[in-house]
């Protein structure tokens, strides 16, 4: 299982005035245990979503079902065309789980010609299946790529275009789906009532996991048995509650609004983008108090960020995610003089040593971080990581009294941005 460790931003790692104090912790007990109660009354009422998602069979079947056509026809190629959470988190299940044994999935998430030439020059179109995630059909970004893909595999002589295509959509409505009726573009439905970034147990997550040779089953299990953790009313025993009181604590009576994301191997990469979203899109609705999420990656940003961090103003906490199961590598016995401490030893234990040098380091300057660690680097504890997450978000709603669903904000620049296209050619 996954493990969370908050010690280090206690009081009596790094002094009262810096810390969590015991009293504060204390102090949250009955209304997280009110709050998680009201969020598993809220799911039996069909709310929140997502988090039934792990239990729903039939879409499970339909996406394995679908990965073994594209594999049976000999697909070697994905193309994944979305964004926000239609592309961070297969970029996960990419960054996870790619390897040479495995197809190449190229996630195709921006508007930038540059890239786009890119991918174009990559393509084998015979071989690649054009996946095009968008629940409304509506996002502009996703659906003018998906344009410029559709109408190049309809130039390809030989092919039925159709059949190297595949779209996650509204079972229902929206452009997405009625071109793909009017197509015979096959689909896979996206659960109307759950957003794009709560969406990883949807067929957003789960197709590229089956794609990618990943075990289904072993995912969302590890999404069972992390819901079981969640729904614990004693705020020690439920990792999302224990979470979420030490961001909100962080943030309000400590003064650390800006949470830093920041996994330790580059595996989880994304994953740090992902739950920026999720926490900034779900959360950022106030100009009082909420969190301000900043992902960043262990060891690069040592080198970049770790002086301001030690030394700036003590806005930032951090939120460390490591795997403890690592595969094993070695520095070669022979090296300079100078080097022979790190001689023989594994790349895991110099990448565990960077992250307990960085940890210690911040513990030193009295500065708070949090650690989640994963046992092993299986799909089965992504899976808990996920939805430990998700739910963690949903309990900041409760604390901070903000809707952790919609994003108006967001949707303002979207509609702006269509009224300039819509006004003419932009040179």
């Amino acid at each position: 299982m996954i493990t969370l460790d908050i010690s280090s931003a206690l009081a009596k790692a790094i002094t009262p005035t810096m810390g969590i104090p015991d009293a504060d912790m204390s102090g949250l007990r009955t209304s997280m245990k009110k709050h998680v109660e009201d969020w598993l009354k809220e799911r039996s009422q069909g709310k929140h979503a997502w988090s039934m998602c792990p239990y729903d069979n039939k879409m499970m079947q339909r996406v394995k079902e679908a990965a073994m056509a594209a594999k049976g026809r000999g697909i070697r190629t994905v193309v994944w065309i979305g964004i926000g959470g239609s592309g961070l988190g297969p970029k996960v299940m990419q960054e996870f789980l790619e390897g040479p044994e495995t197809m190449e999935f190229i996630v195709a998430d921006t508007i930038d010609p540059s890239a786009l030439e890119q991918i174009l020059a990559m393509i084998e179109w015979k071989t690649t299946l054009v996946v095009i995630a968008s629940k409304s059909g509506d996002t502009l970004e996703s659906m003018s790529v998906f344009f410029l893909f559709w109408e190049l595999l309809k130039e390809q002589k030989r092919l039925n275009p159709q059949n190297h295509v595949l779209a996650i959509t509204d079972p229902e409505r929206g452009t997405l789906h009625d071109l793909c009726i009017r197509e015979d573009i096959p689909m896979l439905p996206m659960p109307f009532a759950v957003g794009g970034r709560y969406s990883i147990f949807t067929p957003i997550g789960l197709l590229p996991l089956a794609l990618l040779g990943g075990d289904v089953n072993a995912f969302v299990r590890g999404a069972k048995e992390m819901d079981t953790l969640c729904q614990a009313t004693g705020l020690q025993e439920n990792p999302a509650a224990l979470l979420a009181a030490t961001q909100f604590l962080l943030d309000t009576r400590r003064g650390y609004p800006v949470r830093v994301i920041m996994p330790y191997g580059v595996r989880l990469q994304s994953l740090a983008r992902w739950d920026q979203q999720l926490v900034a899109e779900s959360l950022g609705k106030t100009e009082t108090h909420n969190p301000i999420p900043f992902s960043a990656i262990g060891t690069q940003d040592q080198h970049s960020l770790l002086q301001q961090w030690m030394a700036g103003p003590r806005k930032f906490w951090h939120l460390f995610i490591r795997e403890i199961e690592k595969p094993r590598v070695q520095v070669p016995e022979q090296v300079e003089d100078d080097w022979k401490f790190i001689a023989g030893k594994t790349f895991g234990q110099l990448l565990d040593a960077c992250y307990e040098g960085t940890s210690r380091a911040l513990t030193s300057a009295r500065r708070p971080h949090v650690t989640i660690s994963l046992a092993r680097s299986d799909v089965a504890h992504l899976g808990q990581l996920f939805f430990l997450l998700m739910t963690e978000v949903v309990i900041l709603g409760k604390l901070y009294r903000i809707d952790p669903y919609g994003q108006p904000a967001v949707e303002t620049g979207k509609q702006i941005t269509k009224q300039l296209l819509a006004r003419g050619r932009l040179e």
